[in-house]
């Protein structure tokens, strides 16, 4: 490729609001360009980037038995209906009407399209176990893109589905693909990436794992045990904490003035967070009369995803304005309503002593003892783990990393073949509802994943596996005409054993180096009046910075060595 004809422009401009080193280097490399917020072009070189990805991940589904597929892009709302997700997934689904007026939506995932395709095509037992996948285009309509490819609207992933007689048969096909997803990631050239246990969210099911890229950039938050090397998604983490004991008292209502805030009643009253009990009030998607009131101990924070397992739907914070809950006064003593549920965190239980809301102004109530007061309630575990606080199989203290999530794998048990009908016969004549697994790859994210981890402070750096070209051909002195010659001599004979882009510009030596650095090709070859004299070329390793004055007879096989994965 000559770079003087690549659809890609290099610039010193960062892009406006970008903070994160993959986006800003992305686009000042000219791979990607912005069309709207969360939406963006792969320019010629990430295309190349994503290609390549796209081709360990086939290679690697393709081996453990992967059939690849295309699903539609388009789905009408009957099919999501069946599964009941069409009513449960809130605004990031797309939804439309066709010009008949039949209600549509843009798959922002695909398991009610996996089951459509092997419905009545699947029919016996002896045709499973089998997994297809496919690599498509995607669309949620994301609240909050940020971070260039990290988290966008549209992008390109790799989604697989496993079907299966028995939970054991896909307990083993599910560690097939746990493996697979290890050997793509090492292939692709991540190095900080594990795996941890996570919430199946909206994909239902009963386990689930994510893999994700240990940065300070990420979005996700893994508590992870540096002694027993247990690690789980905060959502889904689990941790011992001290249980504190304080004096037991009557149940008493005391003024509090305007202090509402769990900081501001401690002042108040000199007491310590862990004293005190508190509420946090959300609304269900979908049920505009409901509110979930969670209490947890004032030192917590409540786990929405927790909450929203055992609240059994999705859930957002509530604004009190149009009900009778006194905010920053709410207590769970006498708290009554057709219309409320009140979950209680298991960090309450057993305590005495508590301070909490007496739902009316400027009043709190103190002596609250939780066996006393609210004899028969469940407990449920609905907060964050903390850093610090000791691991459930070891004991020893939790450190709490950030992540970006580059993959996931579920177990989606019957879910979506029982909601939609889909049935196989076993050999006693008997009907079953296969069971199923999930699993995806952001490709997108993971092209960024892998800028962001390997780039340095001089610009992008691609492992060989991905990069969008191996060698960046780069002649200093065009105008000079033995060169000139030498350069596009070089640019056909390298062109027909490696991937080559050719920097045949007109323009400064500085220029050249700065931008073969910005674009991170792994290894560069510079051709010299000076270095031509003595019949060499330099090279320059761009992960390390070596550099190597070879002969050019010698230079073919020097990249052969180089280049090779």
């Amino acid at each position: 490729m000559r770079i003087s004809h690549l659809v890609s422009e290099r610039t010193k401009d960062v892009p406006q609001g970008a903070n994160v080193k993959s986006h800003i280097l992305l686009v000042r490399a000219g791979y990607i360009k912005q069309v709207s917020n969360g939406i963006y072009t792969l320019l010629p070189p990430a295309q190349r980037v994503s290609q390549k990805i796209q081709k360990i991940i086939r290679e690697e589904m393709d081996n453990i038995g992967g059939q690849e597929v295309l699903f539609p892009v388009v789905m009408p709302r009957e099919m999501w209906d069946k599964s009941g997700r069409y009513s449960s997934i809130g605004a990031e689904m797309l939804r439309f009407k066709d010009r008949t007026g039949r209600d549509m939506l843009l798959g922002m995932t695909h398991e009610e399209a996996a089951v459509h395709a092997c419905q009545n095509i699947i029919k016996s037992y002896d045709q499973l176990p089998f997994m297809i996948y496919q690599i498509q285009t995607k669309y949620r309509d994301e609240a909050r893109p940020r971070a260039g490819l990290i988290r966008v609207k549209e992008f390109t992933m790799k989604d697989g589905y496993s079907f299966h007689t028995s939970a054991e048969d896909l307990e083993k096909y599910y560690n097939e693909v746990y493996e697979a997803y290890n050997r793509i990631y090492t292939r692709i050239g991540m190095k900080n990436f594990i795996s941890v246990k996570s919430d199946n969210g909206a994909m239902g099911g009963s386990y689930a794992h994510e893999f994700m890229l240990l940065t300070d950039i990420g979005e996700d938050s893994i508590v992870i045990c540096p002694s027993c090397n247990a690690r789980a998604n905060m959502e889904v983490a689990v941790s011992k904490y001290d249980m504190p004991k304080f004096e037991d008292a009557p149940l008493k209502e005391v003024y509090t003035g305007k202090a509402k805030s769990i900081e501001e009643v401690c002042n108040f009253l000199k007491i310590q967070p862990n004293q005190t009990m508190k509420a946090v009030c959300y609304a269900v998607v979908g049920d505009n009369k409901k509110t979930v009131v969670a209490f947890v101990r004032g030192d917590k924070e409540v786990n929405e995803a927790k909450l929203k397992n055992v609240v059994g739907g999705e859930i957002v914070v509530k604004d009190l304005a149009d009900t009778e809950l006194v905010k920053g006064n709410i207590g769970a003593v006498g708290l009554k309503g057709d219309n409320l549920q009140i979950v209680f965190d298991k960090s309450l239980e057993g305590l005495c002593g508590l301070v909490t809301g007496a739902n009316k102004e400027e009043y709190h109530l103190t002596g609250v003892n939780m066996t006393r007061d609210f004899a028969g309630v469940e407990y449920f575990d609905i907060v964050k783990v903390n850093e610090g606080e000791l691991c459930p199989h070891c004991g020893k203290p939790l450190t709490i990393k950030r992540g970006i999530e580059i993959g996931n794998i579920f177990n989606l048990d019957t879910k979506y073949t029982k909601s939609m009908g889909m049935t196989v016969a076993m050999p006693d004549g008997s009907l079953i509802n296969p069971i199923m697994g999930c699993y995806g790859i952001g490709v997108g994210r993971s092209l960024a994943s892998v800028a962001e981890e390997s780039a340095d402070e001089k610009g992008l750096n691609w492992p060989m596996a991905i990069a969008p070209w191996q060698v960046y051909l780069c002649p200093l002195r065009n105008d000079d005409e033995i060169v000139a010659n030498k350069a596009e001599e070089l640019y056909k004979t390298l062109s027909s054993k490696f991937e080559v882009i050719y920097d045949d510009r007109k323009v400064s030596a500085g220029v050249k180096l700065t931008d073969s650095e910005l674009m991170g090709i792994p290894v560069r070859v510079v051709i010299s009046p000076r270095s031509l004299a003595n019949n060499e070329a330099e090279i320059t390793i761009r992960a390390t910075g070596e550099k190597i004055m070879i002969a050019l007879s010698e230079l073919e096989n020097k990249l052969t060595e180089l280049c090779k994965i």
